[in-house]
């Protein structure tokens, strides 16, 4: 395909910025789930912060053609999924186990009595497998009760499989197409729903198709067509443009129509600059960081997060209390995801890559 090089991936650029944004897009959704579980109307204080996940699968649509378009044929469909097995599941498994065991000695809560051996050995085994199983009512039927942002890696999967078996093979014009029409799906589900902020839960399950077609496509238009914008800015001022989005003010009469605005036009921006800009060293380090703890921190933060709903609903606490609580809990995330990378997911992949041959 003319419009990349067929270099192995090791030597490729790499592209630290978008990998630093990848940080401030899982932090912003961090931060959002935090304020949902005690603000009846999160829409009021950060409105727009679980379009980060639009933005995840915007920019796995550009990695993914970035990384694979040219070597898909040489590689072979088995090897790509078992690359994309390695890099993504064993997170997921974590995250599940994490899960779990915060159901069953959640200090502020017991719901998991109300639930069998039998349901919860089902839970968990639907979860490591990425099959959407919505039982937990009081977790509003979530696809995932365990671990509520898996049901994004079930769509990553769905995309990923379409990738390798259809979407490497077409010309870049067939794929604009795919994605208008993808565009005009997600409007309808913005205009139907008042949002784009489904696809968690058994009632708005097909949101999630909407959501990832248009992004994960329009990620590889940004990619097959070299929309690449040569910038100066470095990831600081491209970090404070994606944070942007996410505060950009909640109307109830045209959500419909800025969120999809943020997700078709905006995101791919942020992504084309990101692709086309230069970094300082020091913000170099801060990239790295930061787009090394996105998907560990993305995929491990929800167990602490029901667990927080019922102490907030059993104790009340106040918001001097909240301001300090809150921010510690996010610390302690983090350091959960950096050691979850360094101890658990890296170690594991090494040896994966090593010995699955």
């Amino acid at each position: 395909m003319h419009y990349s090089s067929a270099l192995p991936l090791s030597t490729k650029k790499h592209f630290e910025v978008l990998d630093g944004l990848r940080g401030i897009a899982a932090l912003a959704v961090v931060v959002f789930h935090f304020i949902e579980m005690f603000i009846p109307n999160p829409e009021n204080a950060i409105a727009h912060a679980y379009l980060a996940v639009d933005f995840f699968f915007c920019l796995s649509g550009f990695v993914i053609a970035y990384a694979y378009d040219d070597r898909m044929q040489q590689l072979g469909i088995g090897q790509f999924f078992k690359a994309r097995l390695i890099r993504l599941h064993p997170l997921v498994v974590l995250g599940t186990i994490l899960g779990l065991l915060a159901f069953v000695f959640d200090p502020f809560g017991n719901q998991w009595h109300t639930y069998g051996t039998g349901q919860l050995l089902l839970l968990f085994l639907t979860s490591i497998l990425l099959i959407p199983y919505p039982i937990i009512g009081e977790r509003a039927f979530n696809n995932f009760g365990l671990n509520a942002p898996a049901w994004t890696l079930f769509w990553e999967y769905i995309a990923n499989i379409l990738y390798a078996l259809i979407l490497h093979r077409l010309k870049r014009k067939v794929i604009l197409m795919l994605a208008f029409v993808a565009v005009l799906g997600l409007i309808y589900v913005a205009k139907s729903a008042g949002n784009v902020s489904g696809g968690w839960s058994k009632d708005n399950f097909w949101h999630g198709a909407a959501r990832v077609a248009c992004s994960f496509l329009l990620g590889m238009c940004v990619f097959r067509y070299q929309l690449f914008i040569k910038n100066r800015l470095g990831f600081l001022p491209l970090a404070l443009l994606l944070a942007l989005a996410f505060f950009v003010p909640f109307n109830e009469q045209y959500n419909w129509l800025t969120e999809p605005i943020l997700v078709v036009f905006y995101f791919p921006l942020i992504i084309a600059l990101g692709a086309g800009t230069t970094n300082s060293t020091r913000s170099s380090l801060i990239c790295k960081f930061s787009g090394e703890i996105s998907y560990p921190l993305y995929i491990t933060h929800y167990f602490v997060l029901w667990s927080f709903l019922n102490y907030y609903q059993e104790v009340q606490p106040s918001n001097q209390t909240l301001a300090w609580v809150i921010p510690m809990l996010i610390l302690g995330q983090i350091t959960v995801a950096y050691l979850a990378l360094k101890l658990y997911d890296l170690p594991l992949r090494r040896w994966l890559n090593k010995n699955l041959h």
